[in-house]
């Protein structure tokens, strides 16, 4: 049971005497919660998303459209709707298994890589999915937040020039040369491709060893550019999503995949943005940056 507060569980609102006072078990489980959001399982078949009516609704679009392409292991959406305390609720399909992250310490190197293989393989078709634009799904602005910094909604954007105006205004600080240099670092962007944007650990799901179940988490995917999943596997939220994302940034280097030159811009920008306290690196890229005859 959750812990108690003052007036009751956080998750049922029962005291403790009315927990005493009860034989029942509930199969409705609170098991994931942060800032005002609570994720909980129904049953073994079935989970419900909830939180404050804010922020985008997105991922019921995405979700939506993934279900015309059977072979991608993404949640199917049973309904959502909103309450009469603007309370935002969303009923999934439950995808049997484990999340990578519990299963990760038990696996082989050989069963870890077959995994990155499985969900490059879910990449490949995603990759298919394309759009003219860079944006959501449904058309609306979308949350490039590697490119931007923020959780903020941008665009859409209808050309790799579109995109790097609206990047380039964020760094009105940085002088012209370095920007103009930086501009000619922006990798080609097209085709816009439907990207997930967050295959860490806890969004894989596995199931007997070493087999792809399902994909997690769509809240942010979006059509983004070719090489915005390659980008985002660049960094981990732990030590262990860290060698999660490596290994799958190889496996996409032997795939074809790669996209070593958005990386290297990535890392320029998000030196760039702390300019002018650029630190040390920040002032070796800021220094090249002007240097640049290119």
């Amino acid at each position: 049971m959750a812990e108690d507060s003052p007036s009751g569980c956080i998750a049922c609102g029962w005291t403790p005497e009315q927990q005493d006072q009860c034989f029942y078990s509930s199969h409705v489980k609170l098991f994931y919660g942060a800032s005002r959001r609570g994720v909980w399982s129904i049953g073994t078949d079935v989970i419900m998303k909830e939180r404050p009516d804010e922020g985008p609704k997105t991922e019921v679009n995405t979700l939506n459209h993934l279900a015309k392409y059977p072979d991608i292991p993404a949640p199917k959406v049973l309904r959502d709707w909103v309450d009469g305390n603007r309370r935002y609720f969303v009923l999934q399909e439950r995808i049997q298994g484990q999340t990578l992250e519990q299963a990760w310490p038990l696996l082989s190197e050989s069963q870890k890589t077959a995994i990155a293989d499985q969900v490059i393989e879910v990449r490949n078709q995603l990759r298919s999915i394309t759009s003219g634009s860079i944006q959501s799904v449904d058309q609306s602005p979308c949350y490039p937040g590697l490119l931007f910094s923020d959780r903020e909604p941008h665009g859409p954007f209808h050309s790799d020039l579109e995109l790097w105006e609206a990047i380039s205004r964020t760094l009105h600080a940085v002088p012209q040369r370095a920007l103009e240099n930086l501009k000619k670092r922006l990798p080609r962007c097209e085709p816009y491709v439907l990207t997930h944007c967050d295959l860490n650990l806890g969004n894989i799901m596995v199931k007997d060893g070493g087999v792809l179940a399902g994909i997690l988490d769509w809240e942010f995917a979006a059509y983004y550019p070719i090489w915005y999943e390659y980008v985002s596997a660049s960094w981990g939220w732990t030590e262990e999503d860290a060698e999660w994302k490596k290994l799958l940034q190889e496996r996409l280097d032997v795939h074809g995949d790669g996209h070593t030159d958005a990386k290297d811009f990535w890392k320029d920008l998000r030196l760039l943005r702390k300019y002018p306290n650029l630190d040390e690196k920040g002032r070796e890229v800021f220094e090249k940056l002007c240097l640049d005859e290119r």
